[in-house]
């Protein structure tokens, strides 16, 4: 495992606590922790790690971890890190990053012409920076060849059970899994755990008029033409409108800010029936139809993960 200063600490602790439940169960893997020069690290709640090798020191890895850190969606990953990373990928054999260590990888070439994921909320930035990577926002972990990508800090967990069922199969990973009381395989992606729709504004006036009153009603009567009776304009112009400022329809947006809500209330306790009711879907049935598509999870499911243990009034 690849660490370095400000490495978040449970993308360390979490796919090394998968391996070590997998050698009390009969298997044998060894935990290395190396750094560039060698020296220990800080993580990013300040707990001081300590560290086996320098990278330069260590032999061939059969796989190679590089955990992630908060710091490097936001600034360029350094040199010496990144071609630690690759130095110790051209020597070993699988490469997976956990969370934002697939910014490591991309900045070491790793990703180019692969696919990968990352957090949900810098997937973009990792598509923006690895242009030669197709990233898939929404996976809990990818993998391509020999190379793993997995989303967010906990899904760490979940590549490290994907490893050892790839080496061990599937009844002793079970049994991982039971041990650590954790899904085995999750469903649905990192949509589920993202926060609500956050995207920039329009540009036009006309249409920020338009988003801004679903926003503020998402239960209101919002059809095609209805909205584009709001603006003295046909339904044509304002879907061109929608398509060419926010990549979407005037019905999917309406659909999304919906969705958003409906999620919401699921995590304050509402009842299903009620959350589609109150978040403006014709019936439960639509509501489901959506969570179905844009997390793979009915909202029972969702409610069951998310929602507060106190239930809301009404």
């Amino acid at each position: 495992m690849l660490v370095y200063d400000g490495v978040k600490l449970l993308d360390v602790a979490g796919p090394a606590e998968v391996f070590a439940e997998a050698n009390r169960l009969g298997a044998s893997y060894k935990i290395v922790l190396v750094s560039p020069t060698g020296a220990d690290v800080t993580s990013s709640i300040g707990i001081r790690i300590a560290v086996d090798a320098a990278a330069a020191t260590e032999r061939a890895p059969g796989t190679l971890l590089v955990a992630g850190a908060d710091r490097y969606p936001r600034t360029p990953v350094p040199r010496d890190l990144a071609e630690t990373a690759r130095t110790l990928a051209v020597r070993g054999g699988r490469v997976a990053s956990i969370c934002t260590g697939a910014f490591v990888l991309a900045a070491a070439g790793l990703l180019d012409g692969k696919r990968a994921t990352t957090h949900w909320k810098v997937a973009h930035e990792l598509a923006v920076r690895c242009r030669a990577s197709r990233v898939e926002p929404d996976a809990i972990y990818v993998r391509d060849g020999t190379t793993y990508t997995s989303a967010g800090v906990t899904a760490g967990i979940d590549l490290a059970l994907a490893l050892v069922e790839e080496d061990h199969g599937p009844d002793l990973t079970r049994d991982v899994a039971r041990a650590l009381v954790v899904y085995l395989q999750r469903s649905g992606g990192q949509s589920q755990f993202s926060a609500p729709l956050q995207g920039p504004a329009p540009r036009s006036p006309a249409l920020r008029k338009i988003t801004d009153l679903v926003t503020a009603d998402p239960a209101g009567k919002h059809s095609l033409s209805e909205l584009a009776a709001h603006l003295n304009v046909s339904p044509r112009h304002l879907t061109r409108l929608f398509r060419d400022e926010l990549s979407t329809t005037p019905a999917r947006y309406v659909e999304t800010i919906r969705f958003d809500l409906a999620k919401a209330l699921l995590d304050q306790g509402h009842t299903a029936t009620r959350a589609a009711s109150l978040a403006g879907f014709p019936s439960y049935e639509s509501m489901r139809r959506v969570f179905a598509r844009k997390l793979s999870i009915s909202p029972a499911a969702y409610q069951r993960r998310f929602g507060t243990a106190r239930r809301a009034d009404g």
